[in-house]
């Protein structure tokens, strides 16, 4: 009996076992299918890395090509790469832990798997074509290199690439706050007060700078573009993308997208900057329970408050946990906070098809009609767009997704959301929102300021526009880039390039009078103004230009930042021109402001003397999402300052625990000045350098240009890479 028993025992055995080989070996075709597609697409693409390490990448077919940048992307640096995806898709938790549930929580509240699924298999082909080279690429990658180890996405979908369509560093979805949504949500809101803290800690400004001119006002009779977006550094990869489907275009791409999101090919050229338009709008929703649920009130009735499931799985330690949540939507969108008594729910642009349709599209475009024609698709929501073309077009669009609404409505504020005459009512055609087409001016430009003057007196009129359409103003740097390209003639590539990194300090022009007029004042027995005298002598004499060397510099933005806090003006983050209150503030305010920053200065480099240079340093030590800072690794100096000041070169720093020196993290990120003309020309730079490894030449070689402006020549041409090839390979090869 025991024999049998053995028997039956082996007998089964192999018929598990037969059964397994039987699986493994059904499955294998489909590996090798999958992995013969690979290199079928990859022997299509050919990479061409330049002697600063970027990737030109060449495919027959636009998929191909989009194949191979994302293949060079992830060897650039993986990481970025997958940290944008577990954003995009409210994924972070998984692989940062606790910290990150409430962030994840926000983008699921609009990001569902399930949803994108559908709408990738109902996409255009074309455009389902690229989508799967997007995950095609990135997982080619993985199995070619399997000691790269993915944090959280060890396989990507084609889906995914609707996740993150726009290539802004901070979307729509972000303007929720996360404070009050744990509030809302979370049981522990108690720590509410953290969160809000995290949430409204001051920030520089982001953004960006686009200026285009026009062939009347150059000297060589050709449009020209600057591409400068403030972003926090090694935010976006340089690189080109070439197809014999008509596709050719150079630029940033965001980290794990396959568009160019600011930069141009032979024929036309794309800037774009933060927008205040308003496309975003909360809803004072009037709420009651219900049996187990909830009703709203809309209209003459009540509605049923839909509620949902949500699971943010979080890292605990080494296991896996996860929170549930249940949400509750309106029609008009997720309930994300209580105000008052009533609940508020957000409405805002969800269209990722189109968005990514968009973003693609005007990559291949020849000329402004052209691109007009991809404006129409109204999916870009945050961003207004710098253009230029060949055939000596320039022009401005601003934000590219605005609801028509009741105009009698404060939509700057949450609106009563059982009133009907609160909906949207379609959305605004391009013509309808501020834009301009070859102002008389001959040139224009954007740096997140209102539209208003855009082009100087060929400006768009604000009071032909409904007050939706702008919420913001003008700010330092607008001021500053309307001083550098009026009444000026014949800008060149260099004249333009001079004109980006002009070291003119526009916040100042009111504060430092009123500062020295202060001093003047103040009565001679008073012990600031002996113990002043000196720095006012430095203040006087200053030209309001930024310089490594400069000691005004330094005792100027000291100044700056601390009466700022003491009188108003805005904090850091704040970029509106001069505050009056600063102005009309007591002398003596602003003489213990100024005696406050001098001995700050003197504290942390032994002397209010210190020159600029010694402070504002850009270091890069290691490839990390957050970069590390330590005074006694290498830096450089950077002339330029925050943005907040009016520099349009921008260089947001401060100093870290441990240091004393100042350590920039955002502000120029990628610099192009383009030339539309038989041929285009352009010249570029990129923080710190293109690769995000630290053992890379490519890791840093890019800083002293960057730091000092001296943009480098794109090779945009095969024939101009011919002696400036650092390697010629196919994907996996």
């Amino acid at each position: 009996m025991e024999q049998i028993t053995l028997m039956r025992l082996h007998v089964k055995q192999f018929v598990l076992l037969l059964a397994a080989a039987s699986a493994a070996f059904a499955f294998q075709p489909a590996e090798s299918a999958e992995a013969a597609r690979w290199k079928r697409q990859a022997a299509n693409a050919t990479i061409v890395r330049d002697d600063w390490g970027i990737a030109h990448v060449y495919g027959k077919t636009d998929a191909d090509a989009v194949f191979g940048i994302m293949y060079t992307q992830a060897e650039d640096d993986f990481n970025r790469v997958e940290t944008n995806y577990l954003n995009a898709m409210g994924r972070l938790a998984e692989t940062e832990g606790a910290s990150k549930i409430y962030q994840d929580l926000r983008m699921k509240l609009f990001i569902d798997p399930a949803a994108l699924k559908s709408q990738y298999a109902a996409s255009p082909a074309w455009l389902k074509t690229l989508m799967n080279a997007f995950a095609d690429g990135l997982n080619y990658y993985l199995s070619q290199h399997p000691e790269v180890k993915p944090g959280v996405i060890r396989r990507f979908e084609p889906w995914m690439a609707l996740s993150f369509t726009e290539g802004s560093i901070g979307g729509d979805i972000e303007r929720v706050d996360l404070g009050q949504l744990r509030a809302f949500y979370g049981k522990d809101a108690d720590r509410q007060a953290f969160y809000q803290a995290a949430e409204s800690r001051e920030v520089e400004p982001g953004g960006s700078n686009g200026m285009a001119i026009a062939p009347s006002n150059t000297a060589a009779h050709h449009a020209l573009l600057l591409i400068n977006p403030h972003t926090s550094f090694f935010f976006r990869s340089e690189l080109q993308m070439v197809s014999e489907q008509g596709l050719n275009a150079y630029g940033a791409v965001t980290w794990g997208q396959f568009f160019i999101y600011q930069g141009f090919n032979e024929r036309t050229g794309w800037m774009h900057t933060s927008s205040g338009v308003d496309a975003v709008d909360e809803y004072l929703e009037t709420v009651r329970r219900q049996g187990d649920g909830y009703v709203y009130k809309y209209g003459n009735g009540e509605r049923p408050l839909v509620a949902e499931q949500i699971t943010v799985p979080y890292r605990a330690g080494h296991a896996m946990a996860e929170k549930k949540f249940t949400v509750y939507r309106t029609h008009h969108g997720p309930i994300i906070r209580e105000a008052n008594g009533k609940w508020v729910s957000i409405r805002l642009m969800q269209e990722p098809v189109k968005a990514l349709q968009q973003s693609f599209a005007r990559t291949k475009t020849k000329d402004y009609q052209g691109f007009r024609q991809t404006m129409e698709l109204k999916a870009n929501s945050s961003n207004n767009t710098i253009f230029a073309d060949a055939g000596g077009n320039i022009a401005y669009f601003h934000g590219n997704f605005i609801p028509k609404r009741d105009t009698r409505f404060d939509w700057t504020k949450p609106v009563d959301g059982s009133n009907p005459a609160t909906e949207w009512h379609g959305l605004h055609s391009v013509e309808e929102t501020p834009h301009l087409l070859n102002p008389k001016s001959g040139w224009l430009y954007n740096c997140n300021n209102w539209p208003w003057s855009a082009a100087g007196p060929s400006s768009p009129k604000k009071e032909d526009y409904p007050a939706y359409v702008e919420s913001g103003g003008e700010s330092a740097r607008g001021l500053h880039a309307i001083r550098v390209l009026e009444n000026k003639r014949d800008f060149s590539i260099d004249s333009l390039i001079a004109a980006a990194y002009d070291s003119y300090l526009t916040w100042f022009e009111k504060p430092i009078p009123a500062l020295i007029k202060a001093w003047d004042r103040t009565p001679g027995a008073n012990p600031l103004k002996a113990k002043l005298a000196a720095q006012i002598a430095l203040l006087r004499a200053w030209d309001l230009r930024w310089a490594v060397t400069s000691t005004a510099t330094s005792l100027a933005v000291f100044w700056g930042e601390d009466v700022r806090r003491r009188v108003g003006g805005g904090g850091r983050g704040s970029e509106g021109p001069p505050d009056d209150a600063i102005v009309r503030a007591p002398a003596e305010q602003l003489l213990q402001s100024l005696a406050a920053a001098s001995d700050r200065l003197a504290a942390g480099f032994g002397s209010w003397q210190a020159p600029w240079g010694e402070v504002n340093r850009f270091q890069r030590l290691t490839g990390d999402i957050v970069q590390p800072f330590d005074d006694a690794g290498p830096s450089i100096p950077v002339g330029f300052t925050a943005a907040q000041w009016g520099s349009l070169a921008s260089f947001a720093a401060r100093a870290y625990p441990g240091t004393r020196k100042w350590y920039g993290t955002s502000g120029n990120s990628f610099v192009a000045v383009v030339e539309f003309g038989d041929r285009v020309r352009a010249m570029a730079v990129t923080a710190g350098g293109e690769s995000g490894h630290p053992a890379s030449p490519h890791f840093n070689d890019q800083a002293k240009r960057y730091s000092t402006g001296e943009l480098r020549e794109v090779y945009f041409y095969r024939s101009q890479l011919q002696g400036h090839t650092q390697r010629e390979y196919h994907p996996g090869s």
